[in-house]
């Protein structure tokens, strides 16, 4: 495949992971990443490795939160290395109505159009357990 233009990598991250996971469209979400794919949250020294864990993760995330929603990106690409680099916004809001804000940061490592591997920086405690 490919390379993936600069504007292919911000969709790919905005709206094809972060939208699809606002919308909790599990399907959509995992489209988005190798079946090997590593995410890492670096700020707790975690990672889940390969599409089963991935899915488990997000699996707690979506059941933890009624509503959740990403925005306020500042976005930087790079076409060439097929990488994409987010700071963004986090609103969380769990069944009983009590609210999680947080301030992240994720870096994405593309290969074939999808997430090779990606590091996330978190302001507060982990919800992606």
């Amino acid at each position: 495949m490919s390379k993936l233009t600069r504007q292919q990598l911000i969709d790919l991250g905005c709206e094809k992971y972060f939208g699809n996971v606002d919308r909790k469209n599990m399907d959509d979400v995992l489209a988005c990443c190798h079946d090997d794919c590593v995410v890492t949250i670096q700020t707790d020294h975690l990672s889940h490795t390969g599409i089963d864990a991935i899915r488990r993760m997000f699996e707690n995330l979506f059941a933890g939160f009624e509503e959740i929603w990403h925005g306020d990106f500042e976005v930087t690409a790079d076409e060439e290395n097929q990488t994409v680099s987010m700071r963004f916004n986090v609103r969380l809001v769990d069944a009983k109505g009590q609210e999680t804000r947080l301030s992240n940061c994720n870096f994405f490592y593309v290969e074939g159009g999808r997430f090779r591997r990606y590091y996330v920086f978190m302001s507060g405690e982990n919800v992606l357990r």
